[in-house]
């Protein structure tokens, strides 16, 4: 009688984790065909929970001019998410003892300018060199992001160029801190980045889907890529993939990047604690936090601790996201890159996927009218470097920050005055004076209130 109560309360139980996965992936379903066309042709998207994929499914387009429909294996362009590998390959290399985080970069690459500064390789993993970024280089050249370069040559070119701010004292996302690394890992090696990749990081993991990308390789189930205008798509322009090397030239598929992230936590690439110390945020001079750990964001989402990366370049979008403490994965692929990389449209759908996967309600968006809207817009300055732009475009709030490398992106509005930037889990609120007209923005992040004037 006992065995058979107990067979039952299994049956039961496994009947009841079905309609939850029946249900989750109905929801999944209505979101993704709701919302796919605002964001690219095609995507793959990945659910994963306690090391079990739950959902797995390919939406929409693989190929417009072939009208191949999408397969969840199929493989994309990854971006930015390459830079999680490159870190991780750092990380070997210290745990070798073939270098510490807190080396000078001049250690390795002798010809390097300090600059008056000591710049660490732990400063290139988090964004904190103050190393100005290649991309906005203008390096008068017609087409130049079609061109290929040897890592030495960008390196140098970097070398001419001042810092933008004291090495640990600001936070700054930029391409040119992992383009280093990937030519650091090269003369500690003797190998190129692509091989030490290969050799080092894609077989231990068993990724089987996962290169550094090469146009001339056939690749079975290569996804073709499109830049989206409007209401349009347009093959992308040819860009030199040495120009993204290190920082994003990897190709991957879904699944690949649930293998990638289980052996990460199965200790086959680093030691736990080193894997820890990468999913910390750096402590930056004044004690703050930049919400960047080595190659992952940590951020928050629906209430509970992501880490996570997302990736853009030409043709292709990327997401990552993790949730520690429900032990859930989700990776969302998409090739298009809308409106020249200025739309973020594919975060929000990445986003409302993943809050979705732990069963938790998707926010609701406030109404707020146009007339109220139109109020916010204008330049904020927070001093004589910092502005911000607030746009009010189809009824939606928009916020662009030039100097701070932001491209134009949404607000969701959470209340009449107070707005939230998705992507990077930062709140905005418009202060108004006693005759009604708006004089301030406070930016709220990570636990900080930045206050920027209204100056046009």
């Amino acid at each position: 009688m006992m065995q058979k109560l107990l067979l039952t309360s299994v049956l039961l139980a496994l009947g009841g984790c079905y309609a939850c996965r029946a249900q989750m992936a109905a929801s999944l379903d209505s979101l993704v065909h709701a919302r796919l066309t605002s964001v690219a042709p095609g995507c793959a998207v990945l659910v994963a929970k306690q090391g079990n994929i739950l959902y797995e499914k390919g939406f929409g387009k693989a190929s417009l001019e072939l009208d191949v429909p999408m397969r969840p294996d199929m493989v994309f362009r990854l971006g930015s998410i390459t830079k999680q590998y490159t870190a991780i390959a750092i990380l070997q290399l210290m745990e070798q003892g073939k270098l510490s985080l807190q080396d000078s970069i001049q250690k390795f690459i002798k010809d390097f300018p300090d600059k008056g500064h000591k710049i660490t390789i732990e400063n290139l993993l988090t964004h904190t060199s103050g190393i100005i970024d290649y991309e906005s280089l203008d390096m008068h050249i017609p087409y130049v992001y079609r061109l290929d370069f040897p890592p030495k040559q960008f390196v140098d070119s970097l070398g001419h160029h001042p810092l933008v701010f004291a090495p640990g004292s600001r936070f700054s996302y930029c391409n040119s801190n992992y383009f280093l690394l990937g030519y650091i890992i090269e003369l500690i090696s003797g190998e190129s980045y692509a091989a030490y990749m290969q050799e080092h990081i894609f077989v231990p993991a068993r990724l089987t889907h996962t290169w550094y990308d090469d146009e001339k390789q056939v690749i079975t189930g290569r996804v073709s890529g499109y830049a989206k205008y409007g209401d349009h798509y347009e093959n992308p322009d040819y860009i030199g993939l040495s120009q993204v090397y290190a920082a994003g030239a990897l190709l991957s598929n879904a699944e690949d990047l649930f293998k990638w992230h289980q052996a990460l936590y199965a200790g086959k690439l680093v030691k736990k604690e080193t894997l820890e110390k990468a999913f910390t945020p750096f402590q930056l001079a004044d004690g703050g936090l930049s919400a960047y750990g080595y190659g992952w964001f940590i951020k928050e989402l629906a209430g509970s601790r992501t880490i996570e990366h997302s990736g853009g370049i030409d043709g292709f979008q990327s997401d990552e996201i993790y949730f520690p403490q429900e032990d859930v994965f989700v990776a969302t692929l998409y090739n298009s890159l809308n409106e020249g990389g200025n739309d973020m449209s594919f975060m929000g759908l990445s986003n409302d996927i993943a809050t979705m996967a732990i069963g938790k309600p998707l926010a609701k968006e406030a109404v707020v009218p146009d007339a109220v809207l139109q109020q916010y817009a204008g330049v904020y300055a927070q001093d004589a470097t910092h502005t911000a732009i607030i746009t009010l475009e189809k009824g939606q709030l928009q916020v662009e920050a030039p100097a701070g490398g932001l491209p134009k992106t949404p607000l969701v509005a959470e209340s009449q005055a107070r707005f939230l930037l998705k992507l990077f889990k930062v709140e905005f609120e418009f202060i108004s004076d006693k005759n009604g007209r708006v004089t301030q923005m406070i930016v709220h992040s990570n636990g900080k209130d930045q206050v920027c004037t209204k100056i046009k």
